[in-house]
């Protein structure tokens, strides 16, 4: 029996056109095995689903040398795979053939595209799904992924990434096989005599002169070479999976990568008075690429993506608000792409969750840009709306008060044109020195006495100390500061002067191992004294692997971005979650009496959870919040749930957090009619969520923590990001906004929102 004969009879494909099953046969690998035989390994990430047409096999999860247990047996007819592809987390259970096994394998796409938007397949499947969940809760521990394939591809891809520069291109190709680049290459002084285009493949170093080429003829020669017969790396530029451009300037609303259409065209171009010397330019290379290989997706990463998650208080200028909102004056940051790399870098090394770690990134190169990073946010960064702003750069001067620019027009008449040269191209440690914008040079002429070439560097170290101790107070402590970029890898020196005298603060430099640390792209060394309580570690950036790797994640999720779209009348009903407490049943005795079990008082929206009868007095350093309702059932942790205003009435400043995420929060005081309890951590602003059973996350084809932007319709219409999604076999289906966000929406009972667009899938690796 074919494929798709046996697809046309199984119920689970029901109600699917024969136009779809016979695109889906296509797409599905008969497989079969032996008794004994794995077929699915436990820690695999969730990109196959597969379906038993003959024989047995049983789910075995290993929790330990002597704990091994059989979760359950899958019957002829039966699927496996199913819940890791649908919350996106490692398999928790190997699956292994008891007999011959013919199984049939889908791919991950090619299910949330076709089974996941059938209404009986979803129905058919959320039963299973229901019941393993619930066999699976409690016994299973989340573990890194470990992809069949590099980049976090769900098969094999062929990627190209391409930095366009004003002067330069860049370009690195990978294949899914390895991380790193199969073949790279770069163009330099475009448009001069002196254009040169270097390239090194597999078969060595290819170079050639390109004498007053511009950057169409640059892109020929690229092309040229990576498709040659002999030098080259594929046939055609069409045989690529994807293209990944840097650039630069995203906005506010261009906030994660992003396949290019011509509304992401349009938006780049609109940005350009932004970043007037990188926007166009980057959008010559987006032209250039659809130019030369027509059809092939292409994906914008953005530098300030990364970074548009900053809460208000750290990207707001303090100008007049109506003037802000209309002309996008705000911070962006730069350099996003490097800093989340070699965070995720130092998440690996460090053996952490990337969102529960405080990092603190240092990019230092001619660009020179700090970033605080908490749980997995940037939360703090020096650049702003263009990146002239923060540190002392190679020919930028950071931070300048407002009224010297004044003053230099009053006095001297300098127009823009000529600030923008002063500020961009003669500043820095080139105006400082009076010598060399290169940190090399500077160094060499100190070691001779040069007394202006010290003074840069000590103004350079001088103004990076400054941010790093501010970053450790926006953080409250760190658990390591990261050292990336030319000069942050490169110079120990640097690093030395940075960290000295910051031992108080948690950070001592282990010398010898400071001034041995070589690393290349994606390594990390660690040369902080063994009693350092903050880590110091350097960390080779790799933005073109970083590129690489969201463009293939931006493409996995068009078949997403079609569910979506064929369910945009999908309503989601709104919740309005007013501020509340959680309470342990220690609490809950030591508040309202020993042996006291909290009292129902009404039902909430999701099973199983009620409003108890019990209230408490929250108590904070300013002020008081009487008859603050307690929720149950009772948690593993207290937690105290309250709005932006809120916080500031009690004196508090608590950070955005998914519910149980409360390391590193602020403690409060709860007062109850039997005693009080003081909490030393627990205070949190809720994260905007949507509850989904896994039934109604197959048919929106999303996972488990997935983040996605809801657009809400009513008064004041807007759209919502940063919403993250959280699938339970107890859910029921509804979007939880704080007071806060319902009333600047003029949200009243009963509306509801749609699902715009998926955001971010979570990361398994750097």
């Amino acid at each position: 029996m074919t494929a798709l004969e046996y697809i046309r009879t199984h119920p689970l494909f029901e109600g699917i056109p024969e136009e779809s099953l016979a695109a889906l046969a296509v797409q599905t690998e008969t497989r079969r095995y032996g008794p004994g035989s794995l077929m699915l390994r436990s820690q695999e990430p969730g990109v196959t689903f597969g379906l038993v047409v003959s024989g047995r096999a049983e789910a075995v999860a290993d929790y330990g040398s002597s704990q091994r247990r059989t979760l359950g047996l899958i019957q002829e007819g039966e699927c496996f795979g199913e819940i890791s592809l649908m919350t996106g987390e490692s398999t928790t259970a190997d699956v292994v053939a008891l007999t011959e096994v013919e199984a049939l394998h889908l791919p991950g796409e090619a299910f949330s595209q076709t089974i996941a938007t059938n209404p009986k397949s979803v129905q058919h499947l959320s039963r299973l799904i229901v019941k393993r969940m619930r066999a699976e809760l409690g016994t299973s521990e989340a573990r890194p992924a470990q992809p069949a394939y590099s980049l976090g591809a769900a098969g094999p891809m062929r990627v190209l990434v391409v930095n366009c520069g004003s002067s330069s291109l860049k370009y690195n190709y990978y294949d899914t096989s390895s991380e790193s680049p199969l073949a790279r290459g770069q163009v330099e002084r475009i448009g001069t005599p002196e254009a040169r285009h270097a390239y090194d493949g597999p078969k060595g170093r290819f170079e050639e002169a390109l004498a007053g080429a511009d950057h169409g003829r640059a892109f020929e020669a690229a092309s040229e070479t990576l498709t040659h017969p002999e030098r080259g790396v594929m046939a055609s530029l069409k045989d690529l999976s994807v293209i990944g451009h840097r650039v630069v300037h995203g906005g506010c609303l261009l906030d994660a990568p992003t396949v290019v259409t011509e509304g992401v065209r349009s938006a780049i171009r609109k940005l350009a008075s932004l970043a007037p010397l990188h926007n166009p330019v980057n959008l010559r290379g987006i032209d250039e690429c659809g130019r030369l290989a027509p059809g092939v997706p292409q994906v914008a990463v953005f530098d300030t993506a990364f970074h548009q998650r900053m809460p208000p208080a750290a990207y707001l200028y303090a100008l007049p608000r109506d003037l802000a909102e209309k002309e996008g004056l705000r911070r962006y940051g730069f350099h996003g792409t490097s800093h989340e790399f070699v965070a995720r870098c130092a998440a690996r090394m460090l053996g952490r969750r990337f969102g529960e770690l405080k990092l603190i990134s240092a990019h230092l190169g001619n660009g020179v840009s700090m970033a605080a990073i908490e749980h997995g946010r940037s939360v703090e960064t020096s650049m702003g709306l263009t990146p002239l702003e923060g540190l002392v750069m190679g020919t930028r001067s950071g931070d300048v008060d407002a009224g010297l620019l004044i003053h230099l027009q009053r006095t001297l008449g300098m127009s823009a044109e000529q600030l923008d040269e002063l500020l961009n191209k003669k500043s820095g440690l080139k105006g400082l020195s009076g010598l060399s914008h290169d940190m090399r040079e500077l160094e060499a002429a100190a070691e001779k006495g040069d007394r202006r070439a010290l003074v840069a560097i000590q103004s350079f170290c001088h103004r990076a100390k400054k941010y790093l101790g501010a970053y450790l107070a926006v953080l409250g402590g760190a658990d390591a500061v990261i050292f990336t970029g030319g000069i942050g890898v490169g110079s120990a020196g640097m690093r030395a002067r940075i960290c000295q005298g910051m031992g108080g603060m948690g950070i001592i430099l282990d010398e010898p191992l400071n001034r041995a640390a070589k690393v290349g792209p994606g390594e990390v060394v660690d040369v902080a004294d063994r009693e350092s309580s903050t880590r110091v570690l350097v960390v080779g950036t790799d933005e073109e692997r970083m590129i690489a790797r969201q463009s293939v994640q931006a493409v996995g999720r068009m078949g997403v971005a079609k569910v979506l779209e064929s369910r945009k009348e999908s309503s989601i009903p709104i919740g309005v979650s007013a501020h509340h407490v959680h309470l342990t049943q220690a609490h809950v005795s030591a508040l309202f009496g020993a042996g006291r079990s909290l009292t129902p008082h009404s039902d909430l929206t999701q099973p199983g959870q009620f409003a108890a009868e019990e209230a408490v007095t929250l108590v904070g350093p300013k002020a008081r919040i009487e008859r603050v309702r307690v929720l149950g059932p009772v948690r593993p942790e207290s937690q105290v749930e309250i709005s932006r205003t809120e916080e500031f009435k009690l004196g508090l400043d608590a950070p955005i957090r998914a519910s149980g995420d409360i390391v590193g929060s602020p403690g409060i005081t709860l007062e109850g009619p039997a005693g009080s309890v003081t909490l030393t951590k627990g205070v949190i602003n809720a994260r905007r969520h949507i509850h989904m059973s896994p039934a109604d996350a197959l048919a929106f084809a999303l996972r488990d923590k997935d983040v996605v932007r809801v657009r809400v319709e009513g008064p004041r219409s807007l759209v919502y990001g940063d919403v993250l999604v959280r699938v339970h076999p107890d859910f029921r289906l509804e979007l939880h906004l704080d007071t806060d966000e319902a009333n600047a929406a003029e949200i009243s009972p009963g509306a509801a929102c749609r699902l715009d667009s998926i955001q971010e899938r979570p990361q398994h690796k750097a």
